[in-house]
């Protein structure tokens, strides 16, 4: 998006199934928020996988570069699992780059299980399922 006003119209359009973009799907987006009510991290559930979603999952997530392994990641999917089983999901896929250690380390944590690979702008991705 070309600005923050612009990004946050498109969010709260996706939230809600009238507003949804028939491009994209229905997504719920939380940021994390520390003890000083700074923002640490967002993520974001997507409700259904179509297109490119197929492989990328129903789960997006970011933390802040300063604020990585001090356990926000973990916490975050965390809490979205009970997000997405509220929603009536019974499972949810994720994806991370094979490099990103950090992100497997926080999938695995939270109960996800490899399940396929795929290659994505020239590097290889892996394919988790957390059954909820």
């Amino acid at each position: 998006m070309d600005s923050y006003k612009e990004w946050i119209k498109s969010i709260t359009n996706n939230a809600q199934i009238e507003t949804v973009n028939p491009e994209w799907v229905l997504t719920d987006t939380f940021f994390a928020i520390d003890e000083n009510e700074k923002i640490v991290g967002i993520i974001s559930l997507r409700h259904e996988l179509k297109g490119f979603l197929l492989d990328f999952g129903h789960i997006g997530y970011s933390v802040r570069p300063t604020e990585r392994c001090k356990g926000y990641a973990t916490q975050m999917l965390k809490l979205i699992l009970d997000v997405a089983k509220s929603a009536g999901l019974s499972s949810l896929q994720l994806s991370a780059e094979r490099e990103n250690k950090l992100s497997i380390k926080t999938i695995v944590k939270n109960g996800g299980i490899y399940e396929r690979s795929f290659e994505y702008q020239g590097k290889i991705a892996d394919v988790y399922r957390i059954n909820l």
